[in-house]
């Protein structure tokens, strides 16, 4: 997947390579508090090694056929992105996941982006089951699993421990067939 438009706002989604390093970290910087309430990705990504280390773990995952991550660019900036952090085509699931800094909040990104990973992992990679493990207290969250038409399959009860605190999971999902039935 390459440079893809979300939408007339002149939103887009690219792939996150390891060479926009410095562009990931001052993002990262900008919406660390912000972005680290619920996911460790700013724990991870504290300095430009970090940075490089985690877009090229992506891209090995991507040259494995096992992952991916995509940025969100608005007005030209790095504001968030989503990614699969797990991906088995042989088995045909994967799990997304998503992060934004407080800048893009309340403009439909995510889900726009979310919608066409999930596509293209339908429709060009034959994923049968895109999974979405969330944060109980999450709720923006949670919301854009309800507008891609996710289930709610339940609750992982204190199974992250984030932060000196053991959080509620939830695991919400979506297959292929309910996929295409809810895209027609």
């Amino acid at each position: 997947m390459s440079d893809v438009s979300l939408g007339d706002d002149g939103a887009r989604l690219r792939p996150l390579e390891p060479w926009r390093d410095e562009e990931f970290l001052t993002h990262m910087d900008r919406g660390r508090e912000f972005i680290g309430r619920y996911i460790a990705l700013p724990d991870a990504v504290t300095d430009l090694a970090s940075s490089r280390e985690f877009l090229q773990s992506y891209a090995d995952k991507v040259a494995a056929d096992r992952g991916g991550v995509y940025g969100i660019w608005a007005d030209g900036t790095l504001v968030g992105g989503v990614l699969f952090r797990t991906m088995d085509v042989g088995r045909g699931t994967a799990e997304a996941g998503c992060w934004l800094e407080p800048a893009a909040v309340g403009r439909g990104l995510v889900t726009r982006a979310a919608r066409v990973i999930i596509d293209w992992a339908i429709e060009e990679r034959g994923i049968h089951r895109v999974e979405w493990v969330v944060s109980s207290a999450n709720q923006a969250s949670i919301a854009v699993a309800q507008r891609l038409g996710m289930t709610k399959e339940g609750v992982l009860r204190e199974s992250y421990p984030y932060r000196g605190r053991r959080h509620d999971m939830e695991m919400w999902s979506v297959l292929a067939p309910e996929w295409r039935a809810a895209r027609a």
